[in-house]
């Protein structure tokens, strides 16, 4: 190998700017998206041509344009620059926030919506991660990542009323033009320029390995489970911020709710989180968490009208989705095989995206059509089904993905490699890619010789 590989060393300073910078870009993007969340409803309802079900598409379009999107913008960023894929799509992004920041009836947030949605850059700013991390430091990048989205999410929900109140959604656009604008000057004058733009089997979709996802029960099963998740989480909230306030509770004063759940239902679920995880009890862990979601919207369906009981059940509500955010991404990771991580996950996001732009627009159909209780009673049959479906996946194997170079590998050693990796305790799959110089390992880190490993690397180093 060109470069010797120590599988328990740091990143370096660049790659610590680098997933940093990227973090903070995927961040400030979602923080756009989601403060809009709690407050649409609220504002959209007396806007010319406003029904209930076009308030709920308002909410939830974006996922369908960004589904569309995300995959050939992520193979454009193969062919052009992954720098200008981004710049392009944050510059998108910005244009739906101003179009819907000067919009004067419902249609015109719809469109600034889905031309929010239109800047999808998720797929073409982790595979610029991969481009520009080492491949031992690439799970613990992707990993910085996934938390950046979480916190902007806990941040944008809470933030999203008082926003509001102050400088009603307009300003909130504004808001978020803005913070997409700064993004580009991350993107220019903070983010590393890579060395060399390669496909990355555990970050980017490929497309002739689709088929092999989606025949594949398992990851069908995560798949299904994302798309229910953010459906319900979108159908809930084309709801909660009006029944908040016809609870007694101003807009201005909604993150008096929505903070204080948010984070003592993420401090509830790490105890479940260790158990998942350390104890190897992520299959009980997982359905108990969709059972939490099946309770809650039951709850709801019953208690709504109820201040005490509809913040209860919003709480336990978000322990399940808070526990199944954190579970899901590690679930595909542990079932998909190294070299389909990518493509696993493009499939994951794609589901997740379309099940948001499903949400909205049946929430809002049900709300109008037939009231509050029934949309709480679809999201619970959407729980239910779920909890059918999650009962017949397989337990997942508890092993990491690891990632080696093979710069130095010539093909003509695959059989040698392979089966000198395979000797070593605790890796479990290897396989082996020349194309782009990598070789993808499954491994138990809980027996793992890393000792044992790294001499192997050392000697073919």
């Amino acid at each position: 190998m060109s470069q010797l590989q120590d599988i328990t060393s740091p990143m370096t300073k660049m790659e610590k700017r680098a997933v940093l910078s990227l973090s903070s870009i995927y961040a400030l993007r979602m923080l756009g998206l989601f403060m809009i969340l709690p407050v649409l409803s609220l504002f959209t309802e007396q806007m010319p041509g406003a029904t209930p079900m076009l308030v709920g598409l308002a909410i939830s379009i974006y996922g369908l344009t960004q589904a569309v999107l995300q995959i050939p913008f992520g193979l454009l960023s193969d062919r052009i620059g992954r720098k200008k894929v981004i710049v392009c799509g944050l510059l998108i992004f910005a244009a739906g926030s101003v179009v819907a920041a000067l919009a004067t009836d419902i249609y015109g947030i719809l469109l600034g919506r889905a031309l929010q949605g239109g800047g999808a850059i998720a797929a073409a700013i982790m595979a610029m991660v991969a481009d520009l991390t080492q491949e031992v430091h690439r799970t613990k990048a992707m990993a910085t990542i996934g938390a950046s989205i979480g916190v902007s999410f806990g941040v944008a929900i809470t933030l999203g009323p008082v926003v509001a109140t102050y400088v009603g959604i307009d300003g909130i656009f504004w808001m978020t033009a803005a913070l997409a604008v700064l993004a580009v000057f991350v993107v220019w004058l903070i983010v590393p320029n890579p060395k060399k733009i390669q496909t990355h089997c555990d970050a980017e979709l490929i497309p002739g390995q689709f088929s092999k996802v989606i025949t594949n029960p398992d990851l069908l099963r995560l798949d299904y489970g994302i798309f229910v998740l953010h459906l319900i989480l979108t159908a809930i909230f084309v709801v909660m911020p009006l029944l908040l306030r016809d609870a007694g509770l101003l807009p201005k004063d909604h993150w008096q709710v929505y903070l204080p759940v948010l984070i003592t239902s993420m401090m509830a679920i790490i105890p479940l989180v260790i158990i998942a995880e350390k104890k190897r009890k992520m299959k009980m862990v997982f359905v108990f968490a969709i059972l939490f979601l099946l309770a809650a919207n039951i709850g709801l369906a019953y208690s709504y009208q109820h201040p005490i009981t509809l913040i209860a059940f919003l709480w336990l509500f978000f322990c399940g989705f808070n526990l199944l955010e954190a579970t899901l991404p590690s679930l595909i990771s542990k079932t998909a095989p190294g070299d389909l991580k990518g493509t696993a996950m493009g499939a994951y996001s794609s589901a997740q995206f379309i099940g948001a732009f499903i949400g909205g627009i049946a929430g809002g159909w049900l709300y109008g059509e037939y009231g509050v209780t029934a949309l709480f009673w679809f999201t619970a049959a959407m729980a239910g089904s779920w909890v059918f479906v999650a009962l017949f996946m397989t337990p997942p194997r508890y092993l990491a993905n690891m990632l080696l170079s093979l710069d130095a590998v010539d093909e003509t050693q695959t059989d040698a490699i392979s089966a000198q990796l395979l000797s070593v305790k605790g890796v479990e799959e290897v396989r082996l890619h020349f194309e782009e110089s990598a070789a993808y390992l499954k491994v138990d880190n809980q027996v793992l010789e890393k000792e044992t490993l790294q001499k192997i690397i050392q000697q073919w180093g």
